[in-house]
């Protein structure tokens, strides 16, 4: 495989979408070897087939504020890859949300959703609108106008979005509401709906819960447990609520929240009645952490930077995509940071990665670290497939276990011969052997 070659075409082809590109790129110079070993890979044209989308819908989104004044919104949904169950994968509602972030998130989604076990394809959505801000008729009427063009397309067996960036059990409430109204149907169509009509317990807090799973078992190859370790952690929604609560019940201490408009440290720890305040900042119309320090005195804000200049055992970036560059990464590495998980989607840039790795510190890529989202949305479709609903407790055990074996998995195909488990290596095999020996066994259609 030519690496060099197959990016040339695809950058193309897609001139411009730098997060997409960045994404086939890290997946491509993993899997060489493997690639070359088998030969029906490349008589079936599987990386020129998998690197395409299936799909990809784009549609306007006409809405009016409580004003009555007109807005117009881009949608869209990126169908990437079904050859091991129904397309799967988020709705983003953020005015940073274009193809190309769509499309490097909805081609993560395949090999993420194949470590699971769990039968979902890889998909993504979302649309430039921003909810924060807005009134809840608003919301629920931009959610209307776009759910006319989306249903066309989803279905309990054919695609299950869920929810992202801007998209809580609020949003799925609207969507599903006009999914319902417009199909005269009630399925599980959606994944992040609310408990008393269809939803699965710990579904809010399980990315975080399950990247925290990931970490501990990370640490357990070096005889290492997360009690009593600090951790930094960004972002102060749902993944950064669920890392922080799981991270505290098993003993570390975080002592980091950040926003778009800084960071803040708590020297004390982020625990109690102020991870119950994360809550009420995620629920308000607010996307800053600052009120966070005028709440609690042990608290210090920092604006307009990172939290990675913090000392710390772990880092944990939560928020977004290429949040953690290679000067954050050098100043972790002279801290002493023993590893880095990530909770959210491709946080750390590609020279980050390397220098995270070149200095061996422990690393693992979200497209393993934060499975445990789509793996407890994949229970929440058993669940509404069979008509009930498991207990929290059977939830948590059910995603602790598949985050141990997407560990195990990627440190079968992960371990170097110094012993150094590369699971970015790992993540990326195990996920492409999955999907691509299910596109050979399928033919070409």
């Amino acid at each position: 495989m030519d690496v060099d070659k197959i990016m040339q075409g695809l950058a193309h082809r897609n001139p411009g979408e730098t997060e997409y590109l960045q994404a086939v790129h890290e997946v491509l110079e993993s899997i060489v070897e493997v690639y070359n070993q088998n030969p029906q890979f490349k008589t079936a044209n599987i990386i020129e087939r998998l690197i395409e989308p299936d799909r990809v819908l784009t549609f306007k989104v006409p809405w009016f504020d409580d004003a009555g004044n007109v807005h117009v919104n881009r949608g869209f949904r990126i169908q990437f890859n079904n050859a091991i169950g129904p397309y799967k994968g988020g709705l983003r509602f953020h005015p940073s949300v274009n193809l190309s972030i769509l499309k490097f998130l909805g081609f993560e989604q395949i090999f993420k959703n194949a470590l699971t076990t769990l039968p979902m394809g890889g998909a993504k959505g979302g649309s430039d609108f921003q909810p924060k801000g807005k009134s809840n008729n608003e919301i629920m009427r931009f959610c209307q106008s776009y759910m006319l063009e989306l249903e066309r397309i989803i279905g309990p067996d054919t695609d299950v979005p869920a929810g992202d960036i801007g998209v809580g059990s609020r949003e799925i409430g609207y969507l599903y509401g006009a999914f319902k109204k417009l199909t005269h149907r009630h399925v599980g169509v959606l994944t992040g709906k609310g408990v008393n009509w269809g939803g699965s317990l710990i579904r809010p807090e399980a990315t975080g819960f399950g990247a925290v799973y990931f970490a501990k078992e990370m640490f357990e190859t070096r005889n290492e447990s997360l009690e009593g370790k600090t951790v930094t952690v960004s972002g102060f929604g749902n993944v950064a609520w669920g890392a922080v609560t799981k991270l505290t019940e098993l003993g570390a201490k975080v002592v980091t929240l950040s926003g778009p408009d800084g960071y803040i440290y708590d020297e004390d720890g982020i625990k109690g009645d102020k991870i119950d305040y994360m809550l009420e900042l995620r629920a308000s119309n607010e996307d800053i952490i600052a009120p966070f320090a005028d709440e609690f005195d042990s608290a210090v804000f920092v604006p307009n930077k990172h939290p990675w200049e913090i000392k710390c055992d772990i880092a944990m970036p939560c928020a977004t995509q290429n949040e953690l560059n290679e000067e954050d990464a050098k100043t972790l590495v002279k801290n002493g940071c023993m590893g880095i998980c990530e909770g959210a989607n491709m946080p750390c840039t590609p020279e980050a990665i390397e220098l995270i790795q070149g200095n061996k510190l422990l690393y693992a890529p979200g497209k393993a670290a934060n499975a445990g989202g789509v793996a407890t949305s994949g229970l929440e479709m058993t669940q509404n497939a069979m008509k009930l609903r498991w207990p929290k407790e059977e939830v948590d055990t059910r995603l602790h276990q598949i985050m141990q074996a997407i560990h195990e998995t990627c440190k079968q195909y992960g371990t170097l011969p110094d012993g150094y488990v590369d699971y970015v290596k790992g993540a990326n095999i195990a996920g492409f052997l999955k999907v691509a020996n299910a596109m050979i066994d399928q033919g070409v259609i």
